[in-house]
């Protein structure tokens, strides 16, 4: 997807990209299934990360559940999620590969299925603020990944002027929306799906995590914006 003038934006997803949270997702989300009555494999929770939690509650527990219910468990979730806020970590390489793709003209926004709150506590412990450009979560959309929502949202937040675009996510469902906005993605593995399973999904180029991204920069697609 190209837009008219010179600026490329490079659009990031967060979680199990940036900040080494996926596993910590698989857990409470498992824990916040099993507190509401329901047994789903924790295997399955980890391959539902990515998605928004307006698609993962169904996606894991069936379309026809309560509504009511599916706010419980995604509040559930949110509480158990909470306790580890303090403790997030940033992946290697995170915050140097921000600045990397700002210091080569690159305009960077996050684009975060998480909540605002979620999502400002993962920017405190990724530590690059002075190389993003714009920010876009789960509430400014009405639907979360893999619906498209959020990577448009995230193009209108690199401003008019964004030209080549390109996404860098963990997961199929950061493919999956890609594909539907009509954006390059990126993958990484740091999130525990496996290379073949992005490139399946339809992942441009897939790197081990940001680190090796950082360090492969002149031969990816975010070499030049």
């Amino acid at each position: 997807m190209s837009r008219d003038g010179k600026r490329g934006a490079v659009l990031f997803d967060v979680d199990g990209t940036l900040v080494d949270t996926t596993y910590l997702h698989t857990v409470t989300w498992w824990e916040a299934i099993r507190q509401a009555g329901h047994r789903v494999p924790m295997s399955r929770s980890h391959r539902a990360i990515g998605m928004g939690s307006d698609h993962l509650v169904p996606h894991l527990i069936g379309e026809d559940h309560d509504p009511g219910e599916g706010e419980r468990i995604s509040a559930g979730h949110r509480t158990l999620y909470a306790e580890y806020w303090t403790r997030l970590a940033p992946l290697d390489g995170a915050a140097d590969l921000l600045r990397a793709c700002a210091d080569r003209g690159w305009t960077v926004v996050l684009a975060s299925s998480a909540h605002r709150d979620e999502l400002e506590a993962m920017r405190r412990a990724l530590g690059a603020e002075d190389a993003v450009s714009g920010v876009t979560s789960a509430d400014d959309v009405d639907a979360s990944k893999p619906a498209p929502d959020l990577v448009l949202q995230a193009l209108d937040r690199a401003g008019p002027s964004a030209g080549r675009v390109v996404f860098v996510g963990d997961s199929v469902w950061d493919v999956a929306a890609c594909e539907r906005a009509g954006v390059p993605c990126l993958g990484v593995l740091s999130g525990g799906i496996s290379r073949q399973e992005l490139l399946d999904a339809g992942a441009a180029e897939v790197y081990e995590d940001p680190a090796e991204l950082l360090d492969r920069l002149d031969d990816s697609l975010l070499a030049k914006p």
